[in-house]
């Protein structure tokens, strides 16, 4: 074999058989161009091939386009070995993935293992029988192919997974604020409301957890929930016959009997929708907690059922600030918006009172974000066509 052999990758021949033009590409390394030469010979039948007599030329080879499907290594060369060869493949993106078989006359146990652990494929031991290394290649080859075949199916299969997730995300978003709008067309509030809502519940929530409050119950994750169900608070309403939820002037006590109903009408419903399907649905266990307890009070003041302290769940206290807050800077037919810092003001001094401590805290730490939060989602107009009764 000569040395030009070392020197550029070998060229089809005109005319090539088209099964030999598509066959897998073999890198073949070893310092003695003896070897070399035997080894092409028996490969160039079946495979195209490339030869290097040093590591050096191989890293050049291996990264030439098209690169190998399969390098055969020898160990012992000089400059770098065939485990600084394999060690410098394993190092690079563009080599990575390329099987490596070691040709090697050194037969302990130990050897072999040390290739194994630095990732080779295979051993090929000389003198090595020409039908067993052909053998071992292909079997090489198609491990890596299936290897490949593997990883393109799964790629495919969580591209999938990630598209599908997505779909039900949205689906979940859209549902939601259907619902949630459906409920608003009867008793109409601001139309910004919601999202500008749903925002204060995720600043709150992201705040106490930065402060290491409620931390195992506020997950990323747990927080999205919560912040994506934070517009269903008031569906409920949609059981309050239209002469009480619409009625311009006071309430008599039994109509506010019927008005405070509307809290346990929004979990029931949901509860329904979950009978129906036979499940219940992780995301909408947030949904029900807000629609049944927004309107209690952390001293035990508020309805349905005079709730106190810590037997609130944490998303409907969130939820009870953001939706006071938006009450009180937000302008209706029967009061002028409350400038923020007034609002700020009420709500700091019902700390302990309506609102739980630990949140009209992270409300003080977020209140610039809160006014950010107004700003943004304006309301385009703030007329409104009766008199709401969404804060009562």
């Amino acid at each position: 074999m000569s040395a030009a052999l070392d020197l550029q990758p070998h060229p089809e021949p005109d005319g090539a058989a088209p099964a030999l033009a598509e066959a897998p590409l073999v890198l073949v390394v070893d310092d003695s161009p003896s070897n070399l030469a035997v080894i092409v010979d028996l490969l160039e039948p079946h495979y195209r091939v490339r030869a290097a007599t040093n590591g050096v030329r191989a890293l050049a080879l291996a990264r030439i386009d098209p690169r190998p499907d399969l390098i055969l290594l020898d160990i012992v060369m000089p400059f770098l070995s065939g485990y600084d060869v394999l060690a410098q493949l394993q190092a690079d993106p563009a080599t990575r993935q390329i099987p490596v078989m070691f040709m090697t006359a050194l037969g302990d146990a130990e050897h072999e293992t040390h290739g194994f652990d630095l990732g080779a494929a295979d051993y090929i031991a000389k003198p090595f029988g020409t039908s067993a290394v052909l053998a071992r290649i292909r079997a090489v080859l198609e491990r890596h192919r299936d290897r490949e075949h593997m990883q393109s199916t799964n790629a495919l299969l969580a591209a999938e997974v990630a598209r599908q997730f997505a779909d039900l995300e949205h689906a979940q978003d859209v549902t939601i604020l259907a619902l949630a709008r459906l409920a608003q067309a009867r008793d109409p509030e601001t139309g910004h409301h919601l999202r500008r809502t749903q925002e204060y519940v995720r600043l709150l929530a992201t705040q106490l957890r930065a402060m290491g409050l409620h931390v195992d119950e506020l997950s990323p994750r747990a927080i999205t929930l919560m912040a994506k169900c934070a517009p269903l608070h008031d569906i409920g309403k949609v059981a309050i016959p239209d002469h009480i939820l619409l009625k311009p002037g006071p309430l008599s006590a039994a109509e506010w009997d019927v008005m405070r109903r509307h809290p346990t009408a929004g979990r029931e419903a949901i509860e329904r929708a979950e009978d129906e399907i036979g499940v219940r649905l992780d995301f909408l266990r947030y949904a029900k907690e807000i629609c049944q307890s927004h309107h209690e009070r952390w001293d035990g003041s508020g309805y349905p059922h005079g709730l106190t302290g810590g037997a609130i769940p944490l998303s409907a206290r969130l939820m009870a600030l953001g939706d006071v807050f938006d009450a009180l800077i937000s302008q209706r037919p029967y009061k002028d918006a409350m400038p923020a810092e007034e609002a700020r003001a009420i709500i700091v001094a019902q700390r302990g009172r309506h609102f739980d401590p630990a949140v009209v805290d992270a409300f003080e730490a977020v209140f610039e974000a809160f006014v950010a939060v107004a700003e943004r989602l304006r309301e385009p107009s703030d007329n409104c066509p009766h008199q709401s009764r969404l804060f009562r």
